[in-house]
């Protein structure tokens, strides 16, 4: 990290230097197409691929790429490659090469240092200190006593209506037509591969390009721009008692309101007590209301408005109304359920404890006459089976007994225990045992109660009755005579869950688990090195650990890797060794401490201390990485002397010992949940062919590299 923010610093000062009269100038031919530039680009990009600096790098003609670029004479697109799917169906993919990558690069950086210090609060995602844990954060904890939200999914294909109100955008800061011609001709190579809607947060693909991020919030910032715009108009409406002790006294804001209120034909009383908040995240955003629904549905369609007439994006048609904050009903966002849940006071948590007391004494009275009323039905039934014999029925002494009399109904020839299920059969049906839950159920209504004294059944049926009304009541009973002065009220809190049944889902469609929820071995793992197989373990759980640690339901993850994932891996060395689960953990046993088991998952590595928790952390310096879903690869074959093989990571220029296939699992639509697992990586890439050394190995499965590190190219 160090190292990319030292070669960012180092063009950060070029492009400052640039600024004159409230603009830059000529940023291509005075930084970008700098020798210097350039390499301090290629360099940044060798630090996101986890190559050794100090090592030989490729002959790139940094002094020839700089004259070309100067001189508008660099073609774009003799340095693509295009991959296509394998099909009736063709889709084809255009990338850069290692060349065009640097290039970007340094526009990306420059880019950032003009525009980053403009950019709104409210836009986070691929920026310093703003990630997807930020925007989270800010949700959970400022968004106060909303009454609406809604999230809205913009979508949208680059094209050349939006590539031309962009450079206007950008042109208020920069005066460069070289820049802006050379972006036009990425656009024309299909390079920039800016697909509003299909940004894969989370999935980090090799399609999303370097200029992806910078020029989606250069865009967006306009949307931003408007939302301040907006918030400021339908909240200086905030009239009345209440609303006035939370007004500013700024004496500009107090103009501004009374401008509004002077020339607006609305009243002020229809937008009393507004309150707005907004998050975006790339192309993804969430914003709540405070304040009536008319006031927030008509803020939705003025959003929605702007995005579309003036942005010329596409809105997703499932938010056609707002939702309340309060219901049952969240909203998707970012990966994960945002909800509103009630948090009770200390006063009535402190009530409660007796009344959950109370319902768990007589949930185990229930649970004991249970078990004591099926246990006197299983005695029945087995001593009815023992006392109907073929001896005994001949015999009977009392002839008047209804055994008696139903033994004259027995068939010629029919044995004694078939005779007796055949009564049982017939008796079931004439108490209608399929609509019991069990058949313990039906030993205990139908054979043990009717059979126990009517004073203990009625004495029992009492004791739950009154139990169930002092626990419906004792709430508000108890609450009546606590003090005055202490506060009884509970409040609404929101809360932000991860997706723990679809993550079960997507592990049983990846073969961690089967479909009755147990562990099971990962087979396409099984022909790769022990440490590659624990590091894939690892790299789910790890991945697990940046995108849900913000979430309330992080302890129910924490449980899938203790139980589910690390199961897995243990049976996945289990199934390559050939010998017993026990042994594989004592083997194995300081490797499989990064997949801690359930007594140890307090002191592991999802106690907290995630990556993107640690203060070194930047989104923006990680982009590509912090986002890089977890890959599926299979081993296709072994180099050998006659068929070598160079590591595809670009910069790295070690041998790789082996070959591998990557797998796309599935296809999932925006927005997508957040399960591990690159779930949008291009149909084309799909069993594509990639050499890697055993280090890039590693970093793929970890999550320290992604997919954009890699030149699919290398081999043309």
């Amino acid at each position: 990290m160090e190292m990319k923010r030292h070669f960012e610093l180092c063009i950060k000062r070029r492009v400052k230097e640039q600024y004159v009269d409230g603009k830059y100038h000529n940023l291509m031919v005075n930084v970008i197409a700098n020798p210097k530039t350039l390499f301090d680009a290629y360099n940044s990009i060798r630090v996101s691929s986890n190559v050794d600096l100090e090592l030989e790098c490729d002959t790139i003609p940094f002094k020839e790429m700089a004259e070309e670029l100067s001189r508008g004479k660099f073609d774009v697109g003799a340095n693509t490659f295009s991959i296509s799917t394998r099909g009736p169906d063709k889709e084809v993919l255009v990338l850069p090469n290692l060349k065009l990558k640097v290039v970007q690069e340094a526009i990306r950086i420059a880019l950032e240092v003009v525009f980053k210090p403009y950019f709104s609060k409210t836009s986070h995602g691929c920026r310093s200190g703003r990630g997807h844990l930020s925007a989270l954060k800010y949700i959970r904890k400022e968004v106060s006593n909303p009454d609406w939200w809604f999230t809205l999914l913009v979508h949208k294909h680059f094209d050349v209506c939006i590539l031309s109100k962009l450079i206007t955008t950008m042109e208020t800061k920069i005066e460069d037509s070289t820049l802006y011609a050379i972006i036009r001709s990425m656009f024309d190579a299909h390079v920039l591969n800016l697909n509003f809607g299909g940004f894969p947060k989370g999935h980090g693909l090799p399609q999303e390009g370097l200029l992806s991020p910078i020029l989606m919030n250069i865009y967006l910032d306009l949307f931003d721009s408007e939302v301040y715009r907006l918030s400021m108009r339908y909240e200086s409406f905030c009239a009345g008692t209440h609303c006035d002790q939370h007004r500013s006294d700024s004496k500009l804001r107090s103009w501004f309101r009374r401008q509004i209120e002077d020339n607006s034909t609305q009243s002020a009383e229809s937008k009393s007590n507004m309150r707005i908040h907004c998050c975006r995240v790339m192309d993804e955003i969430f914003i709540a209301i405070s304040g009536p629904k008319e006031a927030a549905s008509a803020f939705m369609f003025e959003i929605k408005s702007f995005l579309h007439n003036s942005l010329h994006m596409d809105v997703n048609n499932n938010c056609m109304d707002v939702y309340p904050c309060n219901g049952t009903r969240g909203v998707q966002f970012l990966g994960t359920m945002v909800k509103r849940s009630m948090k009770e006071s200390p006063a009535i948590r402190t009530v409660h404890k007796l009344r959950d007391k109370v319902r768990l004494f007589a949930l185990q009275k229930e649970e004991s006459w249970d078990s004591g009323t099926v246990r006197i039905g299983k005695k029945w039934v087995a001593h009815g089976l023992k006392k109907v014999k073929e001896s005994e029925i001949k015999h009977l002494a009392d002839p008047c007994s209804v055994l008696n009399q139903i033994s004259h109904f027995r068939k010629a020839g029919m044995e004694t225990d078939h005779w007796y299920k055949v009564l049982l059969k017939i008796w079931m049906q004439d108490v209608n045992a399929k609509s019991e839950v069990s058949v313990e159920s039906v030993l205990s209504k139908y054979i043990a109660e009717p059979a126990l004294p009517r004073e203990l059944v009625d004495s029992f049926n009492a004791f739950q009755k009154q139990a169930e009304k002092y626990i419906t009541s004792e709430t508000a009973a108890t609450a009546a005579l606590l003090p005055e002065s202490v506060s009884v009220e509970s409040v609404f809190m929101t809360k932000i869950y991860s997706p723990v049944n679809l993550i079960k889902k997507r592990l049983v469609r990846y073969g961690l688990i089967n479909s009755n929820g147990h562990a099971r071995t990962c087979h396409a793992l099984i022909l790769q090195d022990n440490e590659q197989i624990i590091d894939w373990f690892c790299g789910l759980a790890s991945r697990w650990d940046r995108w849900f640690s913000e979430c309330d339901n992080f302890s129910k993850v924490k449980l899938i890797v203790s139980d589910l994932v690390r199961k897995s891996c243990i049976r996945t060395l289990a199934a390559k060794y050939r010998i017993h689960e026990s042994q594989i953990e004592k083997q194995f046993d300081s490797e499989l401490s990064r997949l801690p088991s359930t007594e140890e998952i307090g002191n592991d590595i999802l106690n907290g201390s995630s990556e993107a928790q640690q203060p070194n952390y930047d989104e923006a310096l990680m982009y590509g990485i912090s986002y890089g879903g977890l890959c599926v690869l299979s081993l296709t074959r072994m180099v050998s002397q006659s068929r070598t093989c160079c590591c595809f990571v670009m910069g790295c220029t070690a041998a790789a010992p082996c070959v591998y296939s990557l797998h796309i699992m599935e296809r999932q639509k925006f927005p997508g949940w957040k399960t591990g697992f690159a779930t949008c990586i291009h149909p084309s890439l799909n069993r594509r062919r990639i050499g890697l050394c055993k280090q890039h190995v590693r970093d793929l499965y970890l999550g320290h590299i992604s997919l954009s590190s890699i030149d699919f190219g290398a081999w043309r």
